[in-house]
Formats: C-alpha cells, sequence, structure tokens
C-alpha cells in the first residue's frame, strides 16, 4: 500500500465506497468513482487480493496469447493499443491494467483478502480484511470467479494414480507431452486446452456433459443481447449465474474446423467413474490415461459476503441491475451477465451511478 493509503488507514478506515477487486469491473467502477468526484482513500478504496496488477489475466496460461483472445473490451477512458497478438494475453493485459491503474490515480491495496462482509454500525457495513476493517456505506463487489474453479466429484475418483488438474492451474501444453491426456469440459477453455494438447501428447479424449455447440457466422449485436437475457433470466430468479460465454456457443474458426477434421474434437459423453487407470462408462467402455484435465468452469467468488445472508433458496444472489435485492448498499458486478468485458464496464458505470443516488439519499450515520 502506498503512503496515502497508510494515511487513509491512519484516519480510522471510514469510506463512502468499498470496492473489492480491481479486474475490468472493479477498475471501471473505480474509474467512474473517481469521474463522479469521489477520492481513493478518501471516500472510496479499492481492495485486492491478487500481487500486481492485471485481474484474474495475470494467472493465464503461457500459451493463451492475446490474439487468441476473444472480446478483449477496452477499461473506460483509455483503449489498448499497439497490444502484439504473439505476446501472452497475461503480459499484454497486465501491463494494461497497471498502466490504466497509475493512470487514473486509483491507488489500489494489494495483496488484501476480504474475509467477511458484515452488518457495521450506524447503517455502514464492515468488510474485515487482511489490512483491517473498513466501514462503509456502500460496497461494489468485483471479484469474479477465478477464485473458486468448480471441480465435478465422480465415484473413484481419489483413486486415480495419474495426475489431476484444472484449467485455473494449466501451465500449457508442454507438460503433457507423451502422455494420454481426457479433457473435461465444452467451453472455451476445454477446446483450446485439448487443441493444444494435441500437438504434443501421445493421444487425447474429449469428455463433455452436453454437446457442445458450434456456432458458425457473424455473434453481433442483436445475438450478444439475446445470450445476455437468458443468463439475466437466471439472476433475476435468484439462481446461480452461468456464464455469457455458455449461451453462444463456440465460434466455428479455422483452427476448430482443422481440428474436427483431424479428430481431435470428437466428443465423448461424460464417463460415469473414475478408475485407478483413467475413466469407465456404464457400457462397458473405458479410457486408460495419464492425465485428467477439468476444463469445467468457475463459480462465483462471493463466499465472503455470507454474514449479510444475500443468497436466495436457489442459491444466488438476485439483482435488479448491479444492486443486491436483499440489501440496496451492496452492489455485483462482473456476476453474471455482466462477467463478460463490455458487460463488466457498464456494470461498473451503473452501480456508481445507483450508489451516488443511495449516498445522496441517505446521510452518512443511517443505511
Amino acid at each position: 500500500m502506498n503512503d496515502s493509503g497508510a494515511a487513509a488507514v491512519a484516519r480510522g478506515r471510514t469510506v463512502d465506497v468499498v470496492v473489492i477487486g480491481a479486474g475490468q469491473a472493479g477498475l471501471s467502477a473505480a474509474f467512474h468513482l473517481r469521474r463522479a468526484g469521489l477520492e481513493p482513500d478518501r471516500d472510496f478504496v479499492v481492495l485486492d487480493h491478487s500481487p500486481r496488477a492485471g485481474g484474474a489475466w495475470q494467472f493465464r496460461w503461457p500459451s493463451l496469447t492475446y490474439g487468441k483472445v476473444h472480446g478483449m473490451y477496452a477499461l473506460p477512458g483509455m483503449e489498448l493499443t499497439g497490444a502484439d497478438p504473439a505476446r501472452p494475453s497475461s503480459e499484454v493485459i497486465g501491463t494494461y491494467f497497471d498502466t490504466y491503474e497509475r493512470t487514473f490515480d486509483l491507488r489500489v491495496h494489494r495483496p488484501v483478502d476480504v474475509t467477511a462482509v458484515r452488518e457495521g454500525d450506524g447503517g455502514r457495513l464492515l468488510v474485515e480484511t487482511s489490512e483491517g476493517g473498513y466501514a462503509t456505506r456502500a460496497l461494489i463487489n468485483a471479484t469474479g470467479t477465478w477464485d473458486r474453479p468448480f471441480w465435478p466429484r465422480y465415484q473413484g475418483q481419489e483413486t486415480f494414480r495419474g495426475r489431476q488438474l484444472h484449467t485455473s492451474g494449466y501451465p500449457g501444453p508442454e507438460e503433457f507431452a507423451g502422455k494420454r491426456v481426457i479433457v473435461v469440459g465444452g467451453g472455451a477453455s476445454g477446446t483450446q486446452h485439448l487443441m493444444e494438447i494435441a500437438e504434443v501428447a501421445a493421444g487425447t479424449t474429449w469428455v463433455t456433459r452436453r454437446e457442445p455447440v458450434f456456432r458458425e457466422g457473424p455473434f453481433g449485436e442483436a445475438e450478444g443481447r439475446a445470450a445476455v437475457a437468458l443468463v439475466e433470466e437466471r439472476v433475476r430468479l435468484g439462481l446461480p449465474p452461468q456464464s455469457v460465454v455458455s449461451v453462444t456457443g463456440l465460434p466455428l474458426n479455422d483452427a476448430i474446423r482443422e481440428a474436427r477434421e483431424r479428430g481431435v474434437l470428437d466428443r465423448l459423453p461424460m464417463f460415469d467413474r473414475i478408475t485407478p487407470t483413467g475413466v469407465a462408462w456404464d457400457d462397458g467402455r473405458t479410457v486408460d490415461a495419464d492425465v485428467i484435465l477439468w476444463a469445467t468452469g468457475f463459480r462465483a467468488a462471493i463466499d465472503h459476503l455470507a454474514p449479510l445472508r444475500l443468497r436466495e433458496p436457489g442459491g444466488g444472489i438476485r439483482v435488479e441491475g448491479t444492486r443486491a435485492v436483499r440489501d440496496e448498499r451492496v452492489h455485483l458486478v462482473g456476476y453474471g451477465p455482466s462477467a463478460s468485458t463490455i458487460g463488466a464496464n457498464r456494470a461498473g458505470r451503473a452501480a456508481v451511478s445507483d450508489i451516488r443516488r443511495l449516498l445522496d439519499r441517505e446521510p452518512a450515520t443511517t443505511r
């Protein structure tokens, strides 16, 4: 934390807004807070548990170059230009986010772990962190999903004698040279992993729960709105959100066409159990493997909000726009329909607009 951050802590850690997370959504929110006249480390604070700028992008595998990134949308107020498409996306976007934070003087505190958000005194929320507590009138939660990789459970999983890993720990294809690899998952990450690994592995098997959907033709604004609407409906019902990508299908580009022609993307249905040497189906089919790679996605990282009891019976947090229905002081950005980069930008602006109305309406000593 810089000197101005230390001064803010010394003044008692009382602010109008706490932003948790400094990925796309959190930085967008911080930008709009600053543009609204709020001062970092005086009126608001941005907390990020990652070691450096870049959000979840900093943890992406080296073979995911910037040219392979689908739909990276610039942060508000500063374009990302001149990036080398052959450079790892973790480096390109990490550098971009770092420059953005410094350009707009957002004064992100890192690494800071947020352990809980609970009811405080005088209508404020108490944000408990590894650098102490913050009493705040409003909260913008922008924690994304990277910290909650989803590992499905299957019978016999603990008996497998090979290696199991998740997308969150994917090191790139080199470590799979000469191995027999099962890739589980039908999303963009799963297909990218599979196509890379197939170039060096002794053999690959692709397993998905549902038949993959490949999308041909352009994906325009109307299609994007329709996809976002499907995700929004789940959030409105208080169900755990799905990613926007999960309802758009996989773009059928040249690389995927070639992989399909070579049989790399010949998909098998989900196996029924895991054995010490691989996987098995109830119909008697088996596949031996050295590695099982779970490209099975992520869940929203919102456990720290549990003391506020925001979840609905369906398991998700019901929101209107970005505002939690059960507590108007809490806004979720980068959650559900705003999980895409362009959606995160819009959500950051919308959350700040709502919070300004709340701050103008409510005296600082009341809810």
